[in-house]
């Protein structure tokens, strides 16, 4: 009995002992399972940097659970620990969202609890952003929600990064530049907008493909050359590239390459700037700095660097160096009567002709308005500067035709000047030439002269003869006197020919050849042309008065007054005033100044005609005669040229041209007159020739009003 129970006690012991081993290797693994699921959420909790929370709704407890290496006891030196922390304060501008999702959650709508918003932890005013996501874990006994748990991070870091990268992005894409990003192959990995409009390429084109698509064949070996470029860290410079059209474009290229931690270069961001337009630009303003705009000749600035170069050169050479400067005579009627556009037109056509007359081999600017220079390189003597000015005034001589309806004729005068001879440098070589035209134009235009010293005199009187004849009516110190013309036919004198003079307090008597260019320069031939006509119609009216009745009054008009006057309603009101029968006036103008603008002087002349006015033609065969255009132009007398006339009887040249003058005259049913009559032999030809009125000292010479009104009284005389 006792063994028995001995056994089974100590059956029941060993039994309780491998109840107790089992139990306690169970609790040992269960204790190990635990320490790893702790060890698993210390690591996870530190390695993905979240922060645990657990908020108590009832308490309005928050506890927050994170992982240090402060206490290093376990295998991997992390410790998890938990505190009591007070609800952090929120941006108010964040309340109201993080409300309604907390509320949403609360109530059953959202099955998790999810914010980003600002705090401020330390109550400091340092705002950080974090990222909360949470859910339910208890509930009281109604299933109201009692604890809420999830975890939270810092998200600031990571909302910068992404607003720098918006940011970044949006610069991008708002840049007018092209922005692309390259791999190391150098083929396209990104583009912006701004890419695509400058290469016309799209992104989805562009992308995967060689750099290389954009090279150009403006430059050889350009390609090869832009990628060795590239393959330097940083580079920039001008490179023509081809557009998806074709077209090429000039860019400036910035290139950076961006190497990894390594240092190795993965990727390439090309800045490209199309800079066409502005190359284009830039290369207009220094064509604009250097040559005129109108006719693309070099200007001021351009000749005067050519002609200090070709000093230098004449200088070291020996040589010499001429300066012509040239100016359109009467070319403000050009403008005046028809228009700009056509003026622009008349320089254009000019410029060639000077161009074509001196060569291409010398310099030919256009300093403004009408003036022209020319500089004459490695001229043996000075007298080629002479011959080549001739050969530009022979190159006008034939019209300029505009158009169907319009030619123009134009005629230069142009002042030479001589390096060495009249100036060492540029500025004196202009100014002599300048001088040296002014003398031209005096001369009676569409000549040449040479600059002498003498000419500075010259341009210092003709500057103050211009001022003092801006007062010149008002001070009544013009005067006119009168030339009779004699017919031959009727044998007795029937009109005369009124001359202006200037007698001057201080010069005295001014010679016209002198002043009236200086009025018709200076606008001033209205005014004195206009006193002119009613001085002569005035006298005419008395010698009326005088009984000399069937005079005719003859009276010479600028081509200003015809081209920029109302000449025909001047006329109507001067012969309204004095009483004068318009058949009874007569108006001489030069050929020269009738051709200057044809379609404009036949339309006056038809007016002037139209109120009874005689129209004669001065000085004829020695401007640009023109049989095609007398035939349209009103005319009632042509006037024979005075050196025609003296050498009759000498040159049989001047007499066959005056013979056939008058018959043509007469053919056109003209009345012919010969001027400067000097000689009774002159007289004779003349009368066998048919001429129908003469004038002339033969006859008689230019006396003032009551001298020809004298001489009109005598009986008529017979001259031999």
């Amino acid at each position: 009995m006792t063994a028995a129970l001995m056994a089974i006690a100590a059956g029941l012991t060993i039994a309780v002992l491998l109840l107790l081993w089992r139990w306690r290797n169970s609790h040992l693994r269960q204790h190990e399972a635990l320490r790893a699921r702790e060890e698993h959420l210390t690591v996870a909790l530190w390695g993905s940097g979240e922060q645990f929370w657990d908020f108590d709704l009832a308490r309005r407890e928050l506890h927050l659970l994170h992982a240090d290496e402060s206490e290093p006891h376990l295998g991997l030196g992390l410790t998890v620990t938990s505190r009591l922390a007070s609800l952090p304060l929120v941006h108010p501008h964040d309340r109201p969202s993080l409300r309604r999702r907390l509320r949403a959650h609360l109530r059953g709508r959202d099955p998790l609890f999810t914010s980003e918003h600002r705090v401020d932890p330390d109550g400091d005013g340092n705002w950080v952003w974090i990222r909360v996501h949470g859910r339910t874990v208890e509930r009281d006994a109604r299933g109201h929600p009692r604890r809420l748990a999830g975890t939270a991070r810092d998200t600031t870091a990571n909302r910068h990064a992404e607003a720098e990268r918006r940011i970044a992005s949006e610069v991008l894409r708002s840049m007018s530049e092209a922005v692309a990003v390259l791999d190391r192959e150098l083929h396209f990995v990104a583009v912006n907008p701004a890419f695509s409009q400058i290469t016309g390429y799209s992104d989805v084109e562009a992308l995967g493909r060689p750099f290389t698509m954009l090279d150009s064949d403006h430059s050889e070996g350009r390609g090869s050359t832009l990628g060795q470029d590239l393959g330097r860290q940083h580079w920039q410079g001008n490179v023509w590239m081809t557009r998806r059209d074709g077209e090429e474009i000039l860019c400036h290229v910035k290139h950076n390459a961006i190497p990894d931690a390594g240092g190795e270069i993965n990727f390439h961001v090309v800045v490209l700037s199309d800079i066409t337009e502005q190359k284009r630009a830039e290369q207009e303003l220094r064509y604009l700095a250097n040559y005129d705009a109108l006719t693309s000749l070099p200007n001021r600035s351009l000749l005067s660097e050519r002609l200090a170069r070709a000093i230098v050169r004449a200088r070291r050479e020996g040589g010499h160096v001429a300066v012509l400067f040239l100016d359109l005579d009467r070319f403000k009627d050009v403008n005046d009567s028809l228009g700009h556009a056509t003026g622009d037109r008349v320089l254009r056509a000019a410029a060639e002709r000077v161009q074509h007359a001196v060569g291409p081999q010398h310099t030919v600017a256009r300093l403004g308005g009408d003036e022209f220079t020319v500089v004459l390189e490695g001229l043996a003597t000075a007298q080629e500067a002479e011959h080549v000015a001739q050969r530009v005034i022979e190159s006008f001589s034939l019209p300029l035709t505009l158009d169907e309806h319009h030619e123009i004729t134009v005629s230069p005068s142009i002042g030479i000047s001589l390096f060495p001879d009249h100036a060492q440098v540029p500025t004196e070589l202009l100014k002599h030439a300048d001088t040296a035209m002014y003398q031209a134009k005096a001369a009676g235009r569409r000549t040449w002269q040479v600059y002498s010293a003498s000419m500075d005199e010259a341009t210092r009187r003709r500057a103050t003869l211009a001022g003092l004849l801006r007062r010149v009516v008002e001070r009544d110190e013009l005067t006119l006197v009168y030339q009779p013309r004699y017919s031959l036919h009727e044998q007795r004198v029937v009109g005369a020919e009124a001359l202006l003079r200037w007698r001057h307090p201080e010069f005295g008597l001014v010679p016209p050849d002198q002043f009236i260019p200086l009025a018709e320069d200076t606008g001033l031939i209205l005014e004195i042309g206009e006193w002119v006509l009613k001085e002569a119609c005035t006298t005419l009216r008395q010698w009326q008065s005088a009984g000399l009745d069937g005079m005719r009054m003859s009276v010479n008009v600028s081509a200003i007054q015809l081209l920029r006057g109302d000449l025909a309603s001047t006329l109507a009101r001067i012969l309204a005033e004095t009483g004068v029968a318009s058949g009874q006036l007569e108006l001489e103008l030069t050929e020269s100044a009738i051709m200057a603008n044809v379609g404009r002087s036949a339309s006056v002349l038809h007016a002037c005609r139209a109120l009874g006015v005689g129209v004669a033609v001065d000085d004829f065969g020695t401007g640009y005669s023109s049989l095609a255009y007398l035939k349209r132009l009103p005319l009632t007398t042509l006037k024979i040229d005075q050196e025609f006339v003296g050498d009759l009887t000498r040159d049989p040249d001047d007499e066959a041209i005056t013979s056939t003058v008058i018959a043509m005259g007469h053919s056109l049913s003209l009345t012919v007159v010969a001027e400067g009559v000097e000689t009774a032999g002159q007289l004779k030809f003349l009368r066998d020739h048919g001429c129908d009125e003469v004038q002339g000292h033969y006859i008689a010479a230019a006396m003032d009003r009551d001298a020809c009104m004298a001489f009109l009284s005598r009986p008529a005389m017979v001259p031999a």
